[in-house]
């Protein structure tokens, strides 16, 4: 017999019930209207990705040792056991955002529950969360109030597998042998009551989600992605949603990676795999072409925090990673793997501190910006705003930078960081700028541009 599915007037009840409608104070950003609710993440560019949990522990990949376990690595028990000794006793909410601030980063989404079914949060439907951990306190509870305070939007990450849930799979079995879930089960129509219920706890319990961030895996239309978008729609219907349960929903997410050119719609890019971006035209695409998008990254090679993996990312790799984003009109989530007391490692700091000295002096570039006109040249990217072009420069040139594909008359050229005006000429299709010798910034030397 199938377990009961709630309809949406179940759902409505229990939001009422845990008074959805009582949100924390602040969220200016959640005031925009129905029809212009991508806008302030559009606006936004660069976010924090968290992933935390009791895997923290053991200097181990969230979830996937359990799935795809390598020899020599850790057992399903001993995995399923780090819940018993997790006790983040350094944990600072406000501490998080905060580092988030000073990087310059505009959003946060934060790992609620990932593909092992831990929960991060106090939900009523499972005894596999933190609140009965040695912590026992409910830290994205914490979060989203120390979010609230600071007007900080704050998406949730949920994964629909859970290989936790004996209605997901049959869990006398080891992970690595059913990890995609069992959807021919008789069992399986419970586990997406259980998944609406959580996703309801999260939408009615811990203020305005800005996004939900969903982490399908393969055969996401098995997640009944329809329904779960039509409820977070009826909950909250300014809170965004990725594409990872098989419905498009509002932006897409290649991981990992960025794409070569300008995301278009009909080109789907979510998953590990750049090659799939070969299929864009390296042309600047109408307004109503493009596909919102968002790269989420790793600072090092790992989402959850790894004692052992020292291969970080420079700063100015991650600062031309951001450029590079912003010049094809996408967001760049940038990840964190918190360690297992709940502090944030200095190598991640500083480097996240690095991009926030970087914006602090050329923010204008990319906040509010859109994909720029001139697109791929090897030795700069350009993004716009308005009347306004801004070209960073990759490879700063010795006397004269010279760029093609300005088609507007410009009116004037400056050093963003600075202010110093620069004198140009333009004719023929092609802007020559007088430059100084040496590159004002090591990492991106930015020119704003005005046209007429």
């Amino acid at each position: 017999m199938s377990a009961y599915i709630p309809g949406r007037r179940e759902f409505l009840r229990l939001a009422a019930a845990t008074s959805c409608l009582s949100f924390l104070p602040g969220f200016s950003w959640a005031q925009s209207p129905a029809c212009d609710r991508t806008s302030w993440y559009r606006n936004a560019k660069f976010g924090m990705f968290i992933h935390w949990g009791p895997y923290s522990q053991a200097s181990v990949e969230a979830s996937w040792p359990i799935m795809r376990p390598k020899p020599g690595g850790i057992t399903e028990a001993d995995y399923v056991a780090l819940a018993k000794t997790f006790n983040p006793v350094k944990y600072d909410p406000h501490a998080f955002v905060d580092l988030a601030r000073s990087a310059g980063q505009e959003y946060m989404v934060f790992t609620t529950k990932h593909h092992d079914g831990f929960c991060m949060f106090d939900s009523d439907y499972t005894d596999y969360k933190i609140t009965k951990s040695p912590y026992g306190k409910d830290i994205v509870a914490m979060l989203a109030k120390a979010c609230g305070e600071d007007n900080m939007p704050l998406g949730f990450y949920y994964s629909p597998p859970d290989m936790h849930h004996p209605d997901f799979r049959d869990t006398t079995k080891l992970a690595r042998d059913n990890w995609n879930g069992e959807p021919q089960r008789p069992e399986w129509p419970g586990y997406l009551r259980y998944m609406q219920l959580q996703l309801t706890e999260l939408l009615t319990r811990y203020g305005p989600a800005a996004i939900i961030w969903f982490d399908g895996l393969s055969h996401q239309e098995k997640y009944d992605g329809v329904r779960v978008l039509e409820m977070i729609r009826e909950l909250q219907p300014e809170t965004l949603v990725n594409d990872r349960i098989g419905v498009d929903a509002d932006y897409e997410t290649p991981e990992q990676f960025i794409p070569t050119a300008i995301p278009t719609k009909g080109v789907v890019l979510t998953g590990i795999d750049p090659k799939v971006s070969a299929k864009l035209s390296n042309t600047v695409p109408r307004p109503e072409d493009f596909r919102l998008w968002e790269t989420c990254m790793t600072i090092n090679n790992t989402w959850a925090y790894n004692s052992n993996d020292h291969d970080y990312k420079s700063e100015q790799t991650l600062i031309r990673s951001l450029v590079e984003v912003a010049s094809r009109g996408g967001n760049f989530l940038l990840n964190v793997g918190p360690q297992p007391d709940g502090q944030i490692q200095p190598e991640f700091q500083q480097r996240l501190r690095a991009i926030g000295d970087w914006l602090t002096l050329n923010g204008d570039s990319i906040y509010g910006t859109t994909y720029g006109p001139v697109q791929g040249l090897p030795t700069l990217r350009t993004t716009a705003k308005g009347k306004n072009i801004y070209a960073h420069i990759f490879d700063w040139p010795a006397r004269t930078c010279e760029i093609a594909g300005i088609d507007a008359r410009v009116l004037s050229a400056r050093l963003l960081a600075n202010g110093k005006p620069l004198t140009f000429h333009q004719a023929e299709g092609k802007l020559k700028i007088d430059v100084s010798p040496q590159a004002p910034d090591p990492n991106v030397s930015v020119i704003a541009i005005k046209t007429y």
